[in-house]
């Protein structure tokens, strides 16, 4: 393969051809500031060329493996800690068709219990629900367990002389906390959340997700697998076709994608910075003006501003000490510790299989994209924003979910980010053409990008490896 670069040709092996023009490394690195060296420091690796085939986002038999060989063995986000913040409250987890009751319990721990029965397997809690009980009692007959889990009442226990109460517990899944983050793992041999993880718990060492609370909870149905619906996100090479609003502010093309191991990726998508695809580049003074104008940030929300990019600045530096006097104001902090990149930039973090976290001060968000019961073709898309906790120390209730059908809009949503609903629209709008396609093509699978996409193909490698028993 080759590739152009000015006036000169020279021969690339695959994966190593980048967009031409400044990386993101270069500019994160001309913003003159104290950014995390790891947001400069580029993890990539070639991970191969060949075509994904389409049968992995419809093919029951393939859906069916999944569930048996890799949902049942990944750490998995089920809720936060400030979900379940006292004494007997919980929340259900579900996933395909397996169900979760994750509580807190008298000594302040948590629990996670298979959501059934030890009597005739009814679940002890509705699927989805949330609540405070003094107790976990069946509906159906009414046996009884504490909320640690031992068996404290059987209905006419003269009938059950075959019970052995201390071997009639509620038997428990594996779990971890990271960040406010509660982690559930179906396989009692999994290895720690904290090398799961990998990269994450050094890379976010200065983001402190467990003091904040969820401002926002959208969550929506979406007609796609859950694998098509993640990827979706896990990449900026189709915002110049998907959101062309944004490409005067957002550098898409220049994207830096990162991989850790088998469970953690990266990218750091650049605002502030036109995309390389402009033939002609605006200057500092309009992509600060379009900032505004666009709204393509949450904050930002098309205010009035008479701010001015003076000779020598940038507009992404303008840009980012505006916005921490503005959210430093709403949320009474101080931001200004933050560099450009921390403050401004999208960066997303994914870990394997179905979470995605976003660390930067604009982008306060957290998805989740799980499959809706045991159908490949739809998904459950969760969707938090995360707010610093106040000075006050009085802790907000967490937003409750906000429900969205598939063909409803995120600017139905009371209070999101017109601009942000926008983006949201587009990208979720494609995801249905894109499922019909994979039914629908002659051509057997998908090629992809080697670098801009290899976030996609590192989360099918991974799978393989569960669905063939090499990860565990």
């Amino acid at each position: 393969m080759t590739t152009s670069t000015s006036n000169s040709t020279k021969i690339l092996r695959p994966g190593e051809a980048r967009c031409p023009g400044s990386s993101t490394r270069d500019i994160i690195q001309s913003d003159k500031d104290h950014a995390e060296n790891h947001l400069i420091e580029e993890s990539y690796i070639f991970l191969g060329d060949k075509d994904i085939p389409f049968s992995r986002y419809t093919d029951p038999a393939f859906f069916k493996q999944e569930q048996d060989s890799m949902w049942m063995k990944v750490w998995q986000w089920a809720c936060r800690e400030e979900d379940i913040p006292e004494v007997g409250d919980y929340t259900v987890y579900d996933i395909i068709d397996k169900s979760v009751l994750i509580v807190r319990t008298a000594n302040d721990g948590i629990r996670a219990y298979a959501n059934a029965c030890l009597h005739r397997g009814t679940q002890l809690k509705p699927s989805d629900s949330c609540g405070r009980s003094k107790e976990l009692r069946c509906p159906f007959h009414g046996f009884t367990w504490s909320l640690e889990g031992k068996i404290t009442d059987i209905p006419c226990q003269w009938d059950f002389p075959h019970i052995n109460e201390d071997e009639f517990s509620l038997p428990q899944l594996k779990l971890e906390c990271w960040n406010g983050f509660v982690f559930i793992n179906f396989d009692q041999d999994a290895k720690p959340l904290s090398e799961y993880l990998n990269v994450l718990p050094e890379h976010f060492r200065n983001w402190d997700f467990k003091n904040k609370f969820t401002a926002m909870y959208v969550r929506k149905r979406l007609p796609a697998n859950w694998k098509a619906c993640i990827e979706a996100f896990l990449e900026s090479y189709h915002v110049l076709e998907t959101h062309p609003q944004g490409i005067s502010t957002v550098g898409d093309a220049n994207t830096q994608y990162d991989t850790y191991g088998d469970h953690v990726s990266r990218f750091v998508h650049l605002v502030g910075y036109p995309s390389p695809h402009l033939e002609s580049q605006p200057d500092q003074q309009g992509i600060l003006d379009a900032l505004f104008a666009e709204s393509v940030v949450e904050g930002a929300q098309s205010q009035q501003h008479d701010l001015v990019v003076t000779p020598g600045d940038t507009a992404r530096r303008v840009f980012a000490e505006h916005m921490q006097t503005v959210l430093g104001d709403a949320y009474d902090r101080d931001f200004s510790h933050l560099s450009v990149s921390e403050t401004i930039d999208a960066i997303e973090y994914s870990v394997f299989p179905n979470t995605c976290f976003f660390p930067s001060l604009l982008f306060p968000m957290v998805y989740r994209f799980r499959p809706d019961g045991n159908n490949p073709d739809n998904t459950i898309f969760d969707l938090l924003y995360l707010q610093p906790l106040p000075d006050s120390g009085k802790v907000p209730d967490p937003a409750e979910p906000f429900e969205l059908n598939e063909r409803q809009s995120f600017h139905e949503v009371p209070g999101f980010d017109p601009g942000l609903a926008t983006i949201y629209d587009q990208d979720t709008g494609n995801l249905l053409s894109q499922q019909k396609g994979f039914k629908s093509s002659l051509k057997k699978g998908e090629t992809l990008g080697n670098y801009q996409e290899v976030r996609i193909r590192q989360l099918h490698m991974t799978l393989d490896k569960y669905l063939s028993g090499r990860e565990s």
